[in-house]
């Protein structure tokens, strides 16, 4: 941990409650922030592999990697130019933009979203409509709460199919381990290997992506003022940031280390080792590069949110996406 405050202050603390890029301590260098979802887990280790392997130092990057608290929260702190770049899940950002944010997505890494809905495998749950009946944990304000009730209207269920059980997201864990709620709603790969470790217990889920609600998951989003006004360090940080994930993919017990030695509260290394070796199956890099989008991907992700999460006056995928930045070779 003492590692991690030493190598951070090296790449460069960021000046806290401004997102605008400063002078680096080396000539030439930029100071730039970079705001998680949530608390560093798995998904999180290639953003601590590229510090480790210098992949931000040689872009002229100085990088400080901060913890979050929902993306949806992450969002509004890019919007009001708190942080420089935030990573956060993909339909709250539709939902940012349409209330007015002026933020926008240089590219989702996560083409496969991981929201999920994860209980113990003893309960016997093997579509959504076993759920019927039974309590659903979440946390009002995260993307997968709010998106909840379209995974049941896609699935041809109801609100009033299940009782929905408003959570901490601190204690949704506990909450399923101790038989407080049937199923918990989360990121498969994030939660599950951790309740695994912590009880013993098999976990299983129904991936949202797979029963009727395939949307893109997470990736980097900017501010459109930092976005116009210094398009070049926007395309450093996403080439540094795709070059850090094509790199920890193929060294996944590098950057559950190198995240192990970077990061503060992050949870034991073979979990992490589980969380991101999960996270990089949804990549799809055989499709392409880390962070190289589609039209046909968000259009189908716009398309889903405007008839079951209720996003209003939907716009085109460049309301949304500038697919400039992250480049496939």
């Amino acid at each position: 941990m003492a590692a991690a405050a030493a190598l951070l202050v090296l790449a460069g603390c960021a000046d806290r409650g401004s997102g605008a890029p400063s002078q680096g301590s080396s000539p030439g260098t930029k100071k730039v922030t970079l705001t998680l979802n949530w608390v560093p887990y798995g998904e999180h280790a290639p953003f601590y592999y590229g510090l480790k392997k210098g992949f931000y130092q040689d872009e002229g990057i100085e990088l400080e990697v901060k913890p979050g608290n929902g993306s949806g929260t992450t969002i509004q702190q890019v919007a009001q130019n708190q942080t420089t770049f935030g990573w956060a899940d993909t339909p709250p950002l539709l939902k940012g933009v349409s209330t007015g944010m002026k933020v926008k997505s240089v590219g989702v890494f996560l083409q496969k979203g991981p929201s999920s809905i994860e209980f113990l495998s003893d309960k016997n749950i093997t579509k959504p409509s076993d759920l019927k009946g039974k309590t659903v944990g979440g946390t009002p304000g995260d993307a997968l709460y709010a998106v909840f009730p379209a995974w049941l209207k896609a699935n041809g269920m109801s609100a009033q199919d299940v009782k929905v059980v408003n959570v901490d997201a601190a204690g949704k864990i506990a909450a399923l381990a101790e038989g407080k709620v049937d199923a918990i709603m989360g990121f498969f790969h994030d939660q599950g290997p951790t309740i695994e470790a912590k009880t013993g217990k098999k976990v299983n889920y129904l991936l949202y992506a797979d029963s009727g609600l395939n949307m893109l998951g997470t990736g980097i989003v900017v501010n459109e003022q930092t976005l116009n006004a210094d398009k070049d360090l926007t395309a450093k940080f996403v080439k540094a940031t795709q070059k850090s994930w094509a790199e920890a993919a193929k060294d996944i017990p590098g950057a559950a280390a190198a995240m192990v030695e970077l990061a503060q509260n992050e949870p034991p290394q073979e979990v992490l080792v589980k969380q991101l070796t999960q996270a990089i199956g949804l990549l799809e890099l055989d499709a392409g590069a880390p962070g190289v989008n589609t039209e046909a991907k968000w259009k189908q992700t716009i398309d889903l949110m405007t008839q079951y999460g209720d996003l209003k006056n939907a716009g085109a995928p460049a309301t949304y996406w500038d697919g400039s930045q992250a480049k496939s070779g």
